[in-house]
């Protein structure tokens, strides 16, 4: 706003007007108060002619403060310019604020000096990034999306697949730069690696050598490609490989590990799997000088006496403190009363290769109560399946009330017939229940508490809740792009918004769930007033309270005048 003074005919009058752009190169001007004549307020005031300036300038200057209030005018009549975008999305200045903190600039800096490209392969990858956190979608519906921005994309759609091909064969590189720079925003806890695999279908019916047929952890008869992640101790990834849909997942461990010895430089660590990647070769990779292991061990598939000394009801010890417990057959018959503690054995694990393992096993008995209970459930459906003689063919599925069904095709002679008998497997119920509140892991830490050692392993938690984050919350399958290099990209893409987010996640610290810090970013909305900056469209509450807190900015004004949203905008770019 500005003092405009109007000489009419000898006459000065005082307005305080501003500039309103109507359109990219159009602007226009706009009374905003009206003050009067020069010589009436000289003499109401009793100032001379330069006072009454002075005290005019001295308004405008407290109008264009921060806390000026702004005054609307908006008319009935007046029809908003066709094809005008007046809702923006905000939530990605968060996420921007912490894209930009890894230095995302200075890799890509150093990628577009090996490759020949046009375009900004960093503003690309910042809005696939934002964009798969705000609303997930396909390629081209992500640059749509990015379009809802504060700010426009600097890039044509085509760009986005060209770039994708260059991100696939920067992907390593990427990954060790951006763990590195990590650093700056939160010190990465890399004594623990966590390590898990899951796979991703697509909708395709056409295997290729990177699309193959295997087991789909959603029982979909889709091609499906495999994905190895490493994470650290505070649950924030590390790196992430791709391997193919028919392989086993056991071998992945060893190269990706590989990969962080030499491309991340690693040294000292624990690695803690879960009983599918626990091989015997697994353990003997890690059972060296400054590395070691923690892997869930499966009580049924140990040899049946070593299984019984496992859960015999001796050397029984309180985790709490420590101290012996005798009567383990008593707590084990009624867990309810017991839902409180954690017991523990140590043993030498056998029938291991790795020399002096060993074998932890805990008893809970709140676990084996929510085992009960879940079983029950499960029991109540099996038997509806035997009288209603609905039984299907058992999948391989451990949660399957199948399970506890029996068929038998007899005659009453005892002859092989057509017909066939259901009748709850009472024997396979007593079998499964023998292992209630039980859980095991092994390690070759022989010298760390048996208490450390099983809070590093329940720790694998937030692995499984970061595919299921990369699954269900950022819809990174099924996969649309078939390429090879742009699945690759794809699936970059993908574990970058999962680090943005996890990183995100760490700043704002415990006090909000997952859905509630993802859903809160994408109601995080702005509406533009034209000429004069943004109302907030989003329910302001204790979240985006502590969001402005932690970020050092704030959008929850009645209205962000224009210029104070652009400092915003240039802040979180840092």
């Amino acid at each position: 706003m500005r003092l405009r003074i109007k000489n009419d005919n000898g006459i000065e009058r005082l307005y305080i007007e501003k500039s309103i752009r109507i359109s990219d190169k159009k602007v226009t001007t706009q009374n905003v108060e009206k003050l009067g004549r020069v010589d009436v307020l000289m003499a109401s005031m009793g100032l001379s002619r330069e006072q009454v300036i002075a005290w005019a300038k001295k308004k405008v200057d407290d109008l264009n403060g921060s806390s000026a209030p702004i005054l609307l005018s908006l008319s009935p009549s007046k029809s908003i310019p066709l094809g005008e975008r007046r809702s923006f999305r905000a939530g990605y200045l968060f996420l921007q604020d912490i894209y930009c903190s890894m230095k995302m600039k200075n890799i890509f800096r150093n990628i577009a000096k090996r490759h020949r490209y046009k375009f900004d392969l960093n503003a690309i990858t910042a809005d696939l990034v934002y964009a798969r956190i705000l609303e997930p979608n396909s390629k081209r519906a992500s640059y749509e999306v990015a379009g809802s921005f504060l700010e426009k994309p600097s890039y044509e759609e085509h760009d986005i697949y060209r770039g994708l091909s260059v991100l696939a064969q920067e992907m390593d590189y990427i990954q060790a730069e951006v763990y590195k720079n990590s650093n700056f925003i939160s010190p990465r806890n890399n004594r623990v690696l966590y390590y898990d695999c899951s796979n991703f279908y697509f909708e395709t019916e056409q295997a290729d050598e990177l699309r193959k047929y295997g087991k789909s952890k959603e029982n979909r008869p889709n091609p499906i490609v495999q994905m190895g992640l490493f994470m650290d101790g505070d649950g924030i990834p590390i790196s992430f490989s791709l391997f193919d849909g028919a392989a086993n997942e056991q071998p992945s461990l060893k190269p990706s590990e590989t990969k962080l010895l030499q491309d991340f430089g690693f040294e000292r660590f624990v690695v803690c799997t879960d009983a599918g990647l626990g091989s015997e070769a697994n353990r003997k990779f890690n059972d060296v000088s400054n590395r070691g292991f923690i892997v869930t061990q499966s009580l049924k598939k140990l040899k049946e006496e070593e299984r019984v000394s496992a859960m015999d009801g001796t050397n029984w010890h309180r985790l709490s403190d420590g101290k012996a417990v005798k009567n383990i057959q008593g707590i084990k018959q009624h867990p309810d009363d017991h839902t409180d503690e954690i017991y523990y054995k140590e043993r030498i694990h056998d029938g291991s290769a790795v020399l002096g393992q060993l074998m932890i096993i805990t008893y809970s008995p709140s676990y084996a109560v929510y085992q009960r209970n879940v079983r029950q459930a499960q029991l109540e459906r099996a038997e509806k399946m035997v009288r209603l003689k609905q039984v299907k063919k058992q999948r391989k599925n451990p949660n399957d009330p199948a399970r506890f069904v029996k068929a038998t095709a007899i005659t009453q002679d005892g002859e092989t017939a057509q017909k066939t008998l259901y009748e709850m497997d009472e024997e396979a119920v007593r079998k499964e229940a023998a292992y209630d509140g039980f859980y095991a892991v092994c390690t070759n830490l022989t010298n760390d508490s048996v208490g450390d050692i099983l809070s590093i392993s329940e720790g694998r938690w937030k692995i499984e809740e970061s595919f299921r984050i990369m699954k269900t919350d950022f819809l990174s399958r099924p996969v649309y792009v078939s390429r090879g290099d742009r699945i690759r990209a794809h699936f970059l893409t993908c574990y970058l918004a999962l680090l943005v987010y996890r990183l995100l996640e760490k700043k704002l610290g415990r006090g909000f769930t997952a859905n509630q810090i993802i859903q809160t970013l994408r109601d995080y909305k702005l509406l533009k007033i034209t000429g004069e900056g943004y109302i907030p469209e989003y329910a302001r509450t204790p979240l985006t309270d502590h969001l402005h807190d932690v970020f050092g900015f704030r959008t929850d004004a009645e209205i962000i005048p224009t210029r104070k949203l652009k400092s915003i905008i240039a802040f979180t770019k840092k």
